[in-house]
């Protein structure tokens, strides 16, 4: 199948209510958030769900489409620091591989804090991190599981702290494509991700279908999974969370230029 048929997604729930009923128009290439961005570069998918701070790497290669993103107004419930000590104490922090944003954002709020821990490269497994540091940073399923399974060692929401410190939504995944990419079938591509966003988000008996399948994939109640689709995690990329990640780009990131974003139809 050509690339072109291909959308890229984040192997993690957070996507579930956009690509939960594509599966029958497109192939779905599933990955870890970082993993992905290496997709969309080599032409293995036409669009995916990146991490923002990798975009800002690639800005010059890459566009953005303007109404999708991976985005919290507050608690976003799984990325999240633990540790067996407060934060202060924390002198060193593993770090897991499948997120530069999370990554990003956890330095600059630690420098925010004037700290300064030892950073390790490690595998995302909790039990694993914690045995060689005294913090740990985990996104997506897992850190959700393991938040409602070691309550006790969560020490930061990183979605909350950055909104607390900036007052704006944090934009944890924004969907890019190649700048060289056929418009035509982006724009199908992009159309086809909004409507089946839309679709969740106005159809009860959809979005309960959805959430049923997801708590049965995490083992979380549906009232669990409908507050995180609800309440932490969002899929609409609005004016205001725009302005969050050009913040975000600019001040986390470093990024100079602008944004390039896919053309309006309209």
């Amino acid at each position: 199948m050509s690339w072109e048929n291909v959308l890229g997604r984040v192997a993690f729930a957070n996507c579930d209510p956009i690509f939960d009923g594509l599966e029958d128009d497109w192939k779905i290439l599933p990955a870890p958030p970082s993993w992905l961005t290496g997709h969309l570069l080599r032409r293995d998918c036409i669009t995916a769900p990146i991490p923002a701070a990798d975009f800002a790497k690639h800005s010059d290669e890459l566009l953005l489409i303007p109404k999708l993103g991976i985005v919290s107004q507050g608690d976003v419930g799984s990325v999240i620091l633990f540790g067996t000590r407060p934060i202060e104490h924390m002198r060193d922090i593993a770090l897991p591989s499948d997120s530069s944003t999370s990554r990003a954002l956890l330095k600059w709020i630690l420098k925010s804090m004037n700290l300064d821990p030892k950073f390790n490269d490690k595998g995302p497994d909790l039990t694993a991190m914690l045995d060689e540091s005294d913090g740990a940073l985990l996104i997506g399923d897992r850190a959700l599981i393991a938040a409602r399974d070691n309550p006790d060692l969560v020490k930061l929401d990183l979605g909350a702290e950055w909104t607390r410190k900036t007052g704006f939504p944090m934009v944890f995944g924004v969907f890019a494509a190649r700048k060289d990419s056929p418009i035509p079938i982006l724009n199908k591509a992009s159309n086809d991700m909004v409507r089946q966003y839309d679709i969740f988000l106005d159809d009860n008996s959809w979005r309960d279908q959805v959430i049923r399948r997801t708590s049965l994939k995490l083992g979380f109640s549906e009232k669990r999974i409908s507050e995180y689709f609800s309440v932490e995690v969002q899929n609409r990329l609005d004016d205001f969370s725009k302005q969050g990640l050009e913040f975000f780009l600019e001040e986390v990131c470093n990024m100079e230029g602008e944004i390039t974003w896919l053309p309006s139809q309209e």
